[in-house]
């Protein structure tokens, strides 16, 4: 999945429950923050595809 198909996919899961964009918007970028700090006990540094990846949905999410 593309960074802008999961940010669409993170920000309608948190809108299915708080039906607030703002809100849901809010809440996906703190699940995106918390997946980007539990990365170092995932080995997962920062020239990695999947800490990019994260970097990238983030960015997706705060567009919306």
């Amino acid at each position: 999945m593309n960074p802008k198909d999961k940010a669409i996919e993170l920000v309608n899961k948190f809108l299915v429950a708080y039906d607030n964009e703002p809100i849901a918007i809010k809440s996906a970028l703190i699940a995106v923050e918390e997946m980007l700090d539990f990365r170092n006990s995932l080995y997962i540094n920062e020239g990695s595809l999947a800490y990019q990846y994260l970097i990238e949905v983030k960015h997706e999410i705060e567009k919306l």
